[in-house]
């Protein structure tokens, strides 16, 4: 299984893509998935893949053999003559892909096609050989649209083509968050910004003010890492999700986070711990944390033992926040962030395969030890 998950995991590098923001799909051979008795489909969708498409152009044993969650599944079609036996499809999967590059355009909206019309199935076009206003008439049709081999200029110019404005200068509002779903600050986009977006991969915006495109960072050093482009759910609003960079992270011109000022909770831990990790006072409890690897290590194991055995909801919320604050000192010392970990989140929350999560003999008693050793240090003060 690790050899597998290693192939995966090299496989999908070269994709040059945030796998834990982004949906990618991987087509596999039905022959691949019969020989490995749906290994090598599970493996994939384990290391962040979205979906697996599988071909039913010979019929659906393929899907059969994949054992994988109907929602993780695409059938696809890709030869003009509908497959002699569907029956059973809308048990195997939710998604139908169609090739209109081989296919008749006409199966699109036509009602009748019977591999279309099955119940409760969501449709996919493919194409090597989309326009921008072939993309459009498919996502007013309400079917999902993926372009293969497509470049930045005609997937941004499509995304600009589906987005609403009803404003004036036909500019698009855009929320910009982290990760996390921190928002950052509103802008605006434009075609043009969205394509410069999508070839630089960096927050690039319309500035008003300056009448032209504005890639964040070029002058105040503030730059942005883009992850995802996407827009809400009435089409009205762009939303970019980025990592916000620079000596100091700050998206506002005032050199805060975000143009509300510097975020609360544990964002806000976040930013005081990174500040402490490098200006803390001499003596401080935070810089002992830093500096004490044992200390930090034996007071995570303490307010853990405290939070698995407080009852009261405010007692739970105390040793809660108590585990954050000396998760998070760990984490900054290791240069690690909360989009770090949030990213680690998305990618676990598409495996289809699970470990029986018992706990380790071997970490209670290490736990143990530390516990006792720390109950004895405070029986002699």
């Amino acid at each position: 299984m690790k050899k597998s998950l290693g192939m995966a995991k090299k496989v999908i590098s070269g994709f040059g893509v945030d796998i834990s923001s982004s949906e990618i799909e991987v087509t596999l051979d039905p022959n691949q998935i019969t020989e490995t008795k749906g290994l090598i489909a599970s493996t994939f969708l384990d290391v962040g893949i979205s979906f697996i498409c599988v071909s039913i152009d010979e019929g659906l044993e393929g899907l059969r053999n994949s054992l994988l969650p109907k929602n993780r599944v695409i059938a696809t079609l890709s030869s003009s003559e509908t497959p002699s036996n569907l029956k059973g499809l809308e048990e195997l999967t939710d998604t139908l892909s169609i090739n209109v590059d081989h296919t008749s355009e006409k199966c699109i909206s036509d009602a009748n096609v019977i591999f279309l019309s099955l119940p409760g199935l969501s449709k996919i076009v493919t194409s090597k050989n989309a326009t921008r206003e072939r993309i459009k008439e498919w996502y007013d049709l309400k079917v999902r649209c993926c372009v293969e081999d497509g470049d930045a200029e005609l997937l941004g110019g499509a995304f600009g083509d589906i987005a609403k404005t009803d404003r004036p200068d036909k500019l698009y509002t855009t929320v910009v968050t982290t990760r996390s779903g921190i928002a950052l600050g509103l802008v605006y986009s434009s075609k043009a910004s969205i394509i410069a977006a999508l070839q630089s991969g960096r927050g690039v915006y319309y500035s008003r003010s300056r009448g032209g495109l504005w890639r964040k960072g070029d002058t105040s050093g503030c730059y942005q890492i883009l992850h995802r482009i996407d827009l809400d759910c009435d089409g009205d609003a762009v939303r970019f999700m980025v990592t916000q960079m620079g000596e100091v992270p700050a998206f506002c011109h005032l050199n805060t986070l975000t143009c509300w000022g510097n975020p609360n909770g544990i964002t806000h831990l976040e930013e005081v711990l990174k500040d402490r990790l490098v200006n803390a006072v001499e003596g401080s409890y935070t810089r002992r944390l830093f500096e004490d690897g044992e200390l930090l290590r034996n007071k995570m194991v303490e307010e853990a033992q405290e939070l698995s055995e407080a009852e009261e909801k405010r007692h739970i919320a105390e040793e809660l926040a108590d585990v954050l604050y000396f998760a998070m000192v760990r984490a900054v010392k290791g240069g690690v962030s909360i989009d770090d970990a949030v990213k680690v989140l998305d990618e676990r929350s598409r495996k289809v395969t699970r470990r029986p999560g018992n706990d380790k003999k071997e970490r209670i008693e290490a736990a143990a030890k530390i516990l006792e050793g720390a109950g004895r240090k405070g029986e002699g003060k």
